[in-house]
């Protein structure tokens, strides 16, 4: 898709588990937070992190910092995040940073580009857990044609090579449509290597 790479289905329902209950612990350590833009609109998705970096947003810009925005250090990658990141990112470097995105009811990512990291030659893998959200794609330049596809619960997709500057965006989610959170929602893990 656009050169994008979805891996529909790549987690069991057992993986899906364990790997939210992974995410509830690296949350206990680095509560999620809802960032800003700059220009000081509240986005719609809660965040937190995981690694050596996190990723923040506020008045002063989107940037990567080395701890959570009450000072805590970020709580080391899951184990299970990193296998699927083994599997198929296709690099050998190590992720370090694992950006958590929890998407509520009318949480959506508008179309943006992936360039805050240094080596843009690394890809960045995104998994998706809970309700399905309809994933946009462009091209590498803001304005021309995107393509849609639903990600559903344990789909993983890849963005690397000619489509690592994707513009991509979540325009929706389907709210109900997963069992896997309680109490409904998504989250989605986003590794990336940032240096």
């Amino acid at each position: 898709m656009g050169g994008v790479a979805v891996w529909a289905g790549w987690l069991s329902p057992a993986a899906q588990a364990q790997m939210v209950a992974d995410v509830r612990a690296v949350a206990a350590a680095a509560p999620f937070f809802t960032p800003e833009t700059p220009r000081g609109q509240k986005m719609s998705v809660r965040m937190t992190a995981a690694g050596d970096y996190g990723w923040v947003s506020d008045r002063r810009g989107y940037r990567y910092e080395r701890r959570h925005p009450s000072g805590v250090a970020w709580p080391p990658i899951p184990g299970s995040v990193l296998a699927v990141w083994r599997a198929l990112s296709g690099v050998d470097r190590a992720p370090q940073c694992c950006l958590v995105n929890w998407y509520g009811e009318g949480a959506k990512m508008g179309l943006h580009q992936d360039r805050d990291e240094a080596d843009l030659a690394m890809p960045v893998v995104s998994i998706s857990l809970g309700d399905d959200a309809l994933f946009r794609v462009g091209g590498t330049v803001r304005g021309g044609p995107t393509r849609s596809v639903w990600l559903r619960s344990g789909d993983v997709a890849v963005l690397g090579g000619a489509a690592r500057l994707a513009y991509h965006g979540i325009d929706r989610v389907r709210p109900g449509s997963s069992t896997l959170l309680p109490r409904g929602g998504r989250i989605n893990l986003t590794l990336r290597v940032v240096d």
